[in-house]
């Protein structure tokens, strides 16, 4: 089965954006949809699809600071990329 993350990232004025990645493959839209929907077009027509939704707010597991430091770190691949 084929894994794909869609992660928010900020573009160089700060705009929120999404990027959708699935192995060395990968897009950019402005929501979530749009950026899977983008990789999804890249993939085999027989893609099976299953959608697992995750919370990107704080919680009991991850603080604050942490969600920050897993924005600069998608900000850092961006940047490298």
């Amino acid at each position: 089965m084929t894994t794909v993350a869609i992660l928010p990232i900020s573009d160089d004025s700060g705009h929120r954006l999404y990027r959708a990645i699935s192995g060395d493959r990968q897009s950019v839209g402005k929501t979530a949809g749009e950026a899977l929907d983008a990789l999804t077009a890249e993939l085999a027509d027989d893609f099976p699809a299953m959608l697992l939704i995750q919370s990107v707010g704080p919680d009991r597991f991850f603080g604050a600071a942490q969600q920050r430091l897993a924005e600069l770190m998608a900000r850092w691949h961006n940047a490298n990329d």
